[in-house]
Parts: C-alpha cells; structure tokens; sequence
C-alpha cells in the first residue's frame, strides 16, 4: 500500500521544522506529529480537542504539534517558562549564548518562539503560557487528548511535569515522553524513569517508540 501524499500546508510545515532550532531529530518529530494527529482525531467531535507540550524551547515541537492541531480543529498549549532548563545554562554542553538575555544575563527564547508559531501561521490554534509548569498544572481543568512532556530533564522538574500533567490525560488520550534513554550512556534518567512508572502503572498501554521518544495511552484512570 502506497504512502498517502503529505498536504501542501503539512508540507510547508514540516519544512520550516527543519529550520527552526532545537533539539529533537526529524524522525522523532515526525512520530510525534503522528501520534498527535490520531489523538486528535480520536477525540474530534463537538469540542476541539485539546494538546499541551512541557518544554518548547524555541519552537520545533511546537511546530509538529501545532500542524496537527490545525489540521484536526484542536488547540495546543505550549508550557515553557523560556528561561532554558539546567542543561542548557553557561558552562553546559548545549548552551546557546546567542540566546542570553543582554539586560539580565538568563537565556530567554520567548521571542524565537514567537518568530516560529508566527512563522508558520499557527497564532490562531497555538497558544503560549509563560511561566512555571507545576503551577499552571495546579491550576489546570481541562482533559488532555494530547500530553508531551520535554522539559527539564533533571530529577525534580521531570517528575514534577509528569506528576503534575499526566493525570490530566483523559482515558483513551496519550502521552509522549522525550529522551527516553533505556541505556544511562546514552542519556539522563528521569525521562526512562517516568515511562517505566507510566508503564509499571498499569494505566497506560505502549503505543510507540522512535529514537527516544515514547508514546503511552491511557486505558484507565490512575
């Protein structure tokens, strides 16, 4: 069976992906759309289905997630306080000091982040909320058909953004964890660790593995 042609819109998307700064390789962002896109349209209906990302950095998720809220009718919550998390400071592997902040010295990729959901003309079903996730997840009322977490990947922040968003999943949706290193020399911990308790949990099935990133859906409250 031959492979259904991608959308112009899909494509003009995935192509500005490709140019937007970040972390995630293509093959990873483009299971990521796709796993988005059937939750979305498995909880289409009378109300647009709702997506939240954990962690955007400048955008490239973002993207991904954002074509299939478009294409659904859904709306996609992008949770970042765009401050960088620990493994992206001065004196880290990953730094970026064009991303610096002159007037105070802290990384800020609001404004990238801004340029890319601008650049791709997604302001209409992307919506940014700047500032700590654990608060925001307190405070949070609304079932997830869609939940990515990519945030910091230091044991305190992770398990806070997993504690704190995945019982918003609803039964049947999903939840997409990054670098999920089953080997310690390839990676950081706590990724693995959250998808082993999801897994261990019993709430939720596998549902897919690219690279590093792990796809779960919920089959019953927990």
């Amino acid at each position: 069976m031959s492979t259904p042609a991608l959308s112009p819109r899909r494509l003009e998307l995935v192509a500005l992906v490709r140019l937007t700064r970040g972390f995630m390789p293509d093959d990873e962002g483009e299971a990521l759309l796709d796993a988005a896109l059937r939750s979305c349209r498995a909880f289409g209906g009378a109300e647009a289905p709702v997506l939240v990302e954990i962690g955007a950095w400048c955008g490239k998720s973002t993207l991904y997630l954002g074509a299939a809220a478009e294409e659904t009718g859904g709306v996609l919550f992008s949770v970042d306080h765009h401050r960088g998390s620990e493994e992206n400071q001065a004196g880290w592997e990953h730094h970026d000091a064009d991303l610096v902040d002159p007037a105070d010295g802290r990384i800020d990729t609001l404004p990238h982040w801004r340029r890319s959901v601008a650049g791709g003309r997604l302001e209409h079903c992307v919506v940014g909320l700047v500032g700590d996730s654990p608060t925001i997840a307190a405070a949070w009322r609304t079932p997830l058909a869609f939940c990515f977490i990519d945030g910091g990947h230091g044991a305190e922040p992770a398990w806070a953004d997993y504690r704190g968003w995945a019982p918003h999943v609803a039964v049947g949706g999903w939840l997409a964890i990054h670098d999920v290193f089953p080997d310690p020399k390839d990676g950081g911990r706590p990724p693995y660790e959250l998808w082993c308790d999801a897994v261990a949990s019993g709430a939720w099935d596998e549902d897919g593995a690219t690279g590093s990133l792990r796809v779960l859906r919920r089959v019953r409250p927990g």
